[in-house]
């Protein structure tokens, strides 16, 4: 039984410190224009920079996602686990992050845990050409079409006024177009539905990561992991895909859940 242990062990460190998969994941939304079918968005979360996973983590990521040739980059939060000054240049790579339209970021609860809070992070992805969306959105404009990617800041913001504001994110927008969310949570998505999200692109969960974290997730969470859709309001459905993250958080294990990197095909 030790042994059989052990060997588990070895095997979830490996597969916590290895490369993340690459998860090819089309996606039908019935709003999109049919002059952005095939547009192409690189998903990743749960990066949690620190001192286990060093910059060639990060540089390793960096290497695999320009490797999609992704119109849009979206780092869905939990990018750190640690200030600018301890963790900066950990960071430095995500400069050389490539798409056709560029890469986005939305914070995640550990962002809020860090001794300095979000905004130095903010500040930092900024200079490496990565744009936070803080309650905010941008026209992703294709082959003549329009697509709205937004982003909304994590729940842990609330405490100090930072937390997610849809109506800020949505309000006002064409709804004739569909709309892309970035949230880090995938509990986030009962909101989403109410404002008529097409997609919610989310991580948080790891995957489970290991046992017994995947039993304690789906207590706080309604997907732990892939493609799921809740009822819209107004008709229709908010699908929301959650990444099981390329990092890891605690110990450098992960069992039943590999690390992931997501390249979502939008479709008509």
């Amino acid at each position: 039984m030790a042994a059989g242990a052990l060997a588990t062990v070895g095997y979830g460190v490996s597969r916590a410190l290895g490369d993340p998969v690459i998860e090819r994941v089309p996606i039908r939304l019935p709003r999109l224009d049919p002059r952005m079918s095939g547009l192409r968005i690189a998903v990743v979360s749960d990066i949690h920079l620190g001192p286990l996973s060093g910059r060639g983590h990060t540089e390793r990521i960096v290497r695999m996602i320009n490797g999609l040739q992704a119109d849009a980059v979206t780092i869905v939060g939990d990018l750190v686990d640690g200030t600018v000054a301890e963790l900066g240049r950990l960071a430095t790579p995500l400069r050389s992050l490539e798409s056709r339209y560029g890469a986005y970021f939305v914070t995640g609860n550990h962002e809020y845990y860090t001794a300095a809070g979000p905004q130095e992070w903010i500040e930092e992805l900024r200079s490496l050409g990565v744009r936070p969306l803080r309650n905010e959105r941008v026209e992703i404009r294709h082959a003549g079409a329009v697509l709205d990617l937004a982003g909304v800041n994590d729940l842990n913001g609330v405490p100090s006024g930072d937390g997610p504001d849809f109506g800020k994110a949505l309000g006002g927008r064409d709804a004739n177009r569909p709309v892309v969310l970035m949230a880090h949570q995938p509990v986030q998505v009962t909101q989403a539905a109410a404002h008529g999200v097409d997609l919610q692109l989310s991580g948080h969960t790891h995957g489970g990561q290991m046992a017994p974290f995947n039993l304690l997730v789906p207590l706080q969470q309604p997907v732990v992991a892939g493609l799921a859709s809740v009822p819209r309001t107004g008709g229709g459905d908010t699908q929301v895909y959650v990444t099981r993250g390329a990092g890891f958080w605690g110990p450098p294990v992960r069992v039943g859940a590999p690390p992931e990197i997501t390249l979502v095909e939008l479709r008509t």
